[in-house]
């Protein structure tokens, strides 16, 4: 049988220049009306259109077709059960405000045609597009991850200030390992050795993955995603890229398709990528930094700092609603039981409720800046959390500081992570914070937050279902 014909197309610029396709198509990212998206589509020979959307994990899910039926004004939609499911595709017993839709009625798929990029992993070329999540007759979701951190935008919004975020996001790379029961290893580099620690802003060890970086960076580019910048962490493998600063849902999208990117990036090249919080014993844990700030819609001023240079008090009672709050919260930061490894003493991430200037030790760090980038990194979240969640916990809960005009504490100039721990130790007493402040639900909403504790319940239990090497090892002969 003789293969299919490829028709071959003039590149985009070509286009462009030749007055064929308008330059507004010639965008690597997004556009703004659905005629624009068929000329974008016809522009790049697009057969495939993948419409995706982040469930309660942040693990992409949706539906893919041909191109020519998504701009056709076809109904796309999804069961609601899909947001009522574990990681591990299980579907939890009712509990407190936890309930099943009888019905498991649809949901709409809504494409956010700003989100529009290739994937350029396909063999064939494929399109993809974040897609917001609607009822029946157009009505929000408030449950659905990109709608929780658009609700706490839009409260932002309604005092004429936009928040400003920049993640940070740490993974590792490590051997392929197809058996769960054994332990994760780094991977060979291009010298052939598996890289060691402690290669913290080591050259040499981002070096030792140059093809994959490159295939990362060029992943990124042609989906229009921005890397700031690219480090070697302290673990061995372990890589962190750094975003450039933004909206906070188009931030949580480019961490929504990075995770994906990266992934199959490593791959490509026979490894895994994995934002695990934490995957190998005695090796630190991954982060997800969150740079934020706040600014005036109008005039872009940074409201945290005041006319004189001064940081303002809604910069000190944003900090005060973080050191509130965030405990409360720490479940949509730290999601799963191995997230609470990697908040222990000497694993470099804190364990505490403290902040301080340009102070890695604490919870809530102000870096060293201009009173135009006055901002507060927390350094709470894992890379394992769904990024429009943990963006719109931590907005949410310097929101509520603000709104209550909490004051923090003095700032910490010394190690905070010596003594107590100030954060809950596990998933269960992490969920029941979570339900235990009625202010929460203003800035989240209380379907959320059931919904979400049903899931994280769910979880547990299923994690307890599983026997360890640390239970064979001691309990089997000695008790």
């Amino acid at each position: 049988m003789p293969s299919k014909k490829k028709v071959v197309t003039p590149t985009i610029e070509k286009a462009v220049r030749s007055g064929k396709i308008p330059p507004s198509i010639s965008v690597p990212r997004g556009v703004k009306t659905w005629k624009d998206a068929a000329d974008w589509l016809r522009a790049r020979g697009i057969e495939d259109i993948e419409c995706i959307t982040p469930d309660l994990a942040g693990v992409p899910r949706g539906k893919m077709m041909p191109s020519s039926k998504f701009t056709s004004n076809t109904s796309l939609a999804l069961p609601s059960a899909l947001y009522r499911h574990t990681i591990s595709g299980d579907y939890p017993e009712e509990t407190g405000n936890f309930r099943y839709e009888p019905r498991d009625s649809d949901l709409k798929l809504l494409p956010d045609l700003s989100t529009l990029s290739v994937v350029p992993w396909e063999s064939d070329p494929t399109a993809q597009v974040i897609c917001d999540i609607v009822g029946s007759t157009g009505e929000s979701v408030p449950y659905t991850p990109r709608n929780v951190l658009k609700n706490v935008v839009n409260m932002y919004r309604d005092r004429g200030w936009k928040p400003v975020v920049a993640p940070e996001i740490e993974f590792y790379l490590v051997a392929m390992n197809e058996d769960p029961d054994y332990p994760l290893h780094p991977p060979k580099g291009r010298s052939g050795r598996a890289i060691q620690g402690g290669q913290g802003y080591s050259i040499a060890g981002i070096n030792e993955f140059d093809e994959l970086i490159d295939d990362i960076y060029h992943f990124s580019e042609k989906q229009g995603l921005e890397i700031d910048t690219l480090i070697h962490e302290e673990g061995p493998a372990q890589l962190e890229i750094n975003l450039r600063h933004g909206d906070p849902v188009e931030l949580a999208d480019q961490v929504f398709l990075f995770k994906r990117t990266i992934r199959e990036a490593a791959l490509k090249h026979g490894i895994y990528a994995t934002f695990m919080a934490k995957p190998m014993q005695g090796q630190a844990g991954s982060a997800m930094h969150i740079h934020q700030s706040v600014v005036e819609i109008d005039t872009g001023k940074n409201v945290f700092s005041n006319p004189d240079g001064s940081a303002s008090r809604e910069f000190f009672h944003f900090i005060g609603g973080m050191q509130a709050y965030v405990p409360k919260t720490l479940v949509m930061m730290a999601p799963y039981v191995n997230s609470y490894r990697r908040l222990t003493p000497d694993m470099s991430a804190p364990v505490n409720n403290a902040w301080g200037y340009d102070n890695r030790t604490t919870a809530f760090r102000v870096p060293v800046s201009d009173a135009a980038a006055r901002r507060v990194e927390n350094r709470l979240p894992g890379s394992d959390a769904n990024p429009y969640l943990a963006l719109a916990a931590s907005l949410g809960c310097g929101l509520l500081g603000i709104m209550n005009q909490l004051e923090p504490t003095e700032p910490t100039g010394d190690t905070a992570n010596e003594g107590s721990i100030d954060l809950p130790r596990g998933l269960l007493e992490a969920v029941s914070l979570l339900e235990s402040d009625p202010a929460l639900a203003e800035v989240l909403s209380a379907e959320f937050i059931g919904l979400y504790a049903g899931v994280k319940r769910g979880e547990f239990e299923t994690f307890m279902q599983v026997i360890s090497p640390w239970e064979r090892e001691f309990l089997l002969l000695n008790v």
